[in-house]
């Protein structure tokens, strides 16, 4: 009896299902204001969203051998280049200039994004299966950047933990469009960056 052969395609049908259904409730809850806060109020509904899904992953990772198995049958370079989106990023330089963002948080958050982004099909290309340390070292730095992202967002917010806030707050990134980016897009490239070290460790 021959076992038929697991493709890269059949191993991505689920998470790609999700990540649709992912987004499509991410979208949803935006447009009823899910993640609007009052001022003065913590941003409890944008933070479980940004940080669930990836804290969700590293157990997994950690106390699954089945999870690690299936992550470690991914594709580095296609996960390497989901980070190309981070381009995006520019949206926040365009922002600070029309003053709709504190420079303190978009300044780093759009910079770094795009500077991961540029350098993601680089690394894509040139880095991923040659140098390992390398390409840890990018993960980190990816990851990092999002951590500061988050961070900073929290700290120009309109809520008690806002001990950077300025004349603009973070509340742009609340409401849609913006919202999806720490509800939605955060989250999701934190998982393939976790996705990616859990692949290499397994060579």
């Amino acid at each position: 009896m021959t076992v038929p052969v697991r493709t890269h395609a059949s191993v991505l049908t689920l998470p790609a299902l999700v990540a649709v259904g992912w987004f499509c409730a991410t979208l949803a809850a935006s447009a009823l204001g899910a993640f609007r806060t009052p001022p003065g109020d913590p941003p409890v509904a944008l933070a479980l969203a940004a940080g669930v899904p990836p804290l969700t992953v590293l157990v997994l990772a950690v106390r699954s051998s089945r999870f690690r198995a299936w992550a470690r049958r991914l594709d580095l370079r296609f996960l390497t280049l989901l980070q190309t989106w981070r381009v995006a990023g520019l949206a926040f330089l365009a922002l600070v200039a029309v003053d709709a963002l504190p420079a303190g948080f978009a300044l780093p958050a759009g910079i770094g994004d795009v500077a991961i982004g540029l350098t993601a099909p680089l690394v894509a290309a040139f880095v991923v299966d040659r140098a390992n340390r390398i390409f840890v070292a990018w993960t980190a730095l990816g990851i990092a950047d999002l951590i500061l992202a988050v961070t900073l967002g929290v700290l120009y917010s309109a809520s008690p933990a806002g001990l950077l806030l300025t004349n603009v707050d973070t509340g742009l990134m609340s409401t849609l469009p913006m919202s999806l980016v720490p509800a939605f897009g955060v989250p999701i490239t934190l998982v393939a960056h976790l996705l990616s070290l859990v692949k290499l460790s397994g060579r």
